[in-house]
């Protein structure tokens, strides 16, 4: 995943940050003082695919969050699991195939008035807007690493036959091909013709 798009569903997600809702969570219960802790349960509908070309999540796919709010002395520091559904299409067979992908989330929000804020460039870490903090960036990345290149329906898919298209998975163990090497081509198909002309004569 490139970060021009990671950078672009960063601007998306801002541009419709609501006050506690989705994956915008309201840090202002939480306070300021460290070590002050809080859980966060949540399922989210997703309203766009996230993920890669080959697997995703869906749209409208049910997205878990299992977080942990932590206040430190820098920002809010998240941890947990997500977990969602994912849709691919197995790079070998070609089929298409159903998984889940499960996150670990470490992950700091700094406050705006904090040393790690001041010291930073925007991308190389998140931020508090209005003691808000908006997951939905920080899963887009997330998911694009965790998620692989390569699908596969199975650990262990064979593919597909190089000879015929055929899935190897159904194809049997039996499945073969004969190849005739291109130099005794010729020899055979004179050895096909010979009993016939024998019996012509």
């Amino acid at each position: 995943m490139s970060a021009d798009s990671g950078r672009m569903s960063r601007s998306r997600a801002a541009s419709r940050r609501e006050p506690d809702g989705a994956f915008v969570v309201d840090t202002r219960s939480l306070g300021r003082r460290p070590g002050d802790m809080r859980e966060l349960q949540r399922t989210v509908t997703l309203a766009d695919r996230m993920g890669l070309e080959m697997v995703a999540a869906p749209q409208g796919a049910e997205m878990r969050l299992d977080l942990m709010l932590q206040s430190v002395s820098e920002g809010v520091l998240v941890t947990g699991t997500v977990t969602a559904p994912t849709e691919g299409e197995c790079s070998r067979c070609l089929e298409p195939f159903t998984a889940e992908v499960r996150l670990y989330l470490t992950e700091l929000f700094a406050y705006p008035d904090s040393a790690t804020e001041q010291t930073t460039e925007e991308d190389e870490v998140q931020r508090l807007v209005d003691d808000t903090i908006d997951l939905e960036p920080v899963l887009v990345d997330a998911i694009g690493l965790e998620l692989p290149l390569q699908p596969t329906c199975t650990p262990d898919c064979p593919g597909l036959c190089a000879e015929c298209g055929v899935r190897m998975a159904i194809a049997g163990s039996d499945h073969s091909h004969e190849i005739l090497d291109p130099r005794w081509a010729k020899l055979a198909s004179f050895a096909a013709e010979s009993p016939k002309q024998d019996q012509d004569q």
